[in-house]
């Protein structure tokens, strides 16, 4: 089978298990399970726990003691486990320590992907500037084919789409095996120090100003998309309670609106290798910083009725905004560090934008949400909510471009130009 095509089969998979309940956890714990809003934070926030320290962990391991593709099998058939035990938990709490555990073994495949991917390509020979973003970009279709299934079944309160996701998860745990193998590098190293041993090579990156500025951006994004999956679709949803709302179809629907952010992805992806060309990994990164402001205040003046194109065009550009920096980040990491510790590098990033990133977004937003946008009649303030965030954003872009200065290195040059 081609190498392509099976990656692009992994890639379906890895982000159809997360799209089957990503969006819509939020449906199930409000209108099924009736529980808080502040326990919903904290189920939130098991993305960001895990994600601060299993990504790192994993790569560490993959670098040093396993093969990638097989520790990538393992997780998902753990994964798969948990997802099954979550509709069986009676109380907030429980449900939060499953899901922690969940998110344990998930959120370190989206690095051990990665890895994965770029190391079958340069087996083969393949440029994976060029011809890796549109493989990523079947994760996207995968993403939206979740949520489409689940919408479509009704079950965007139901328990059954944890079922969903874990017979993919099951599914992919085991495909994962018949990858190309992805033998641990630091084996083959010279080097007989601590940091070597254990394969903490990657943290010296922070020694780099150009990378130590590089995280604290991925950091500062990744709280930007914390507040898009947390908050995206209850937005829509709120809108029930206004009965000149309640029969549009994106109140009927909200799923399948948001699932317009994930189709654009997947024209977003296939343009980066040409804006990389065109204006440089830098550039494409501040893209993406103002696409998040043009996401976050069109949702502060959209509703589903006259305002609906807003909501669309919203999510229109969410394709920009997380696309352009989470892909030619990986990207970025993937050319500047050395191979020997490419995993734990990949792993830096991941616990930089779905780890501190999606803690403290998730945490801060949380509080000032409760804090500052919570009217008289317990409604929430949505054109407030998102008029800050889109300020927040719009901080980000401005300071972005003064602070993170460097020359692209020849790997780097030489890739974009062949992209």
């Amino acid at each position: 089978m081609n190498i392509k095509f099976r990656l692009i089969l992994m890639n379906f998979m890895q982000f159809f298990i997360w799209g089957a309940w990503l969006l819509t956890i939020g449906a199930y714990w409000f209108q099924n399970k009736q529980w808080s809003g502040a326990q919903f934070g904290a189920i939130f926030s098991t993305m960001g726990i895990a994600s601060i320290f299993m990504p790192t962990i994993t790569g560490i391991i993959s670098d040093r003691f396993i093969n990638a593709e097989k520790l990538y099998g393992i997780m998902h058939l753990c994964g798969a486990a948990t997802l099954c035990a979550l509709p069986m938990v009676t109380n907030p709490t429980a449900f939060f320590w499953v899901m922690l555990l969940n998110m344990a073994f998930y959120m370190p495949t989206l690095s051990l992907s990665i890895t994965v991917a770029y190391s079958a390509l340069k087996g083969q020979g393949i440029d994976v500037v060029r011809e890796y973003p549109p493989i990523r970009t079947w994760g996207t279709v995968g993403f939206i084919v979740a949520l489409w299934t689940v919408s479509l079944t009704d079950n965007e309160t139901s328990a059954n789409q944890f079922y969903i996701s874990a017979a993919v998860s099951a599914a992919l745990g085991i495909y994962s095996f018949t990858l190309p193998k992805c033998l641990p590098l630091l084996n083959k190293a010279n080097s007989r120090s601590f940091a070597n041993t254990l394969g903490l090579n990657a943290f010296a990156l922070f020694k780099s100003t150009r990378f130590a500025i590089f995280f604290a951006f991925s950091l500062l994004l990744g709280a930007a998309l914390q507040l898009t999956n947390a908050y995206g679709d209850t937005y829509i949803h709120d809108f029930k309670n206004v009965a000149a709302y309640q029969e549009t179809i994106a109140v009927k629907y909200p799923a399948i609106i948001m699932s317009i952010s994930q189709i654009s992805e997947t024209l977003f992806i296939l343009a980066i290798p040409f804006f990389l060309r065109k204006f440089g990994i830098k550039y494409v990164m501040l893209f993406s910083m103002i696409a998040w402001v043009l996401r976050f205040g069109l949702f502060a003046f959209g509703d589903p009725a006259n305002g609906l194109w807003m909501i669309v065009l919203s999510c229109i550009v969410y394709g920009m905004a997380f696309d352009f920096f989470n892909i030619s980040g990986s990207l970025f990491v993937e050319t500047q560090a050395s191979p020997e510790i490419r995993g734990s590098a990949q792993g830096l990033f991941m616990m930089m934008v779905n780890g501190f990133g999606a803690f403290f977004g998730s945490n801060i937003s949380g509080w000032l949400i409760d804090k500052y946008f919570i009217m008289a009649n317990g409604q929430k303030d949505w054109h407030g909510i998102w008029l800050t965030f889109a300020a927040y954003a719009l901080v980000i872009a401005v300071i972005f471009p003064f602070v993170f200065r460097y020359k692209h290195n020849a790997a780097l040059k030489h890739a974009i130009e062949h992209a």
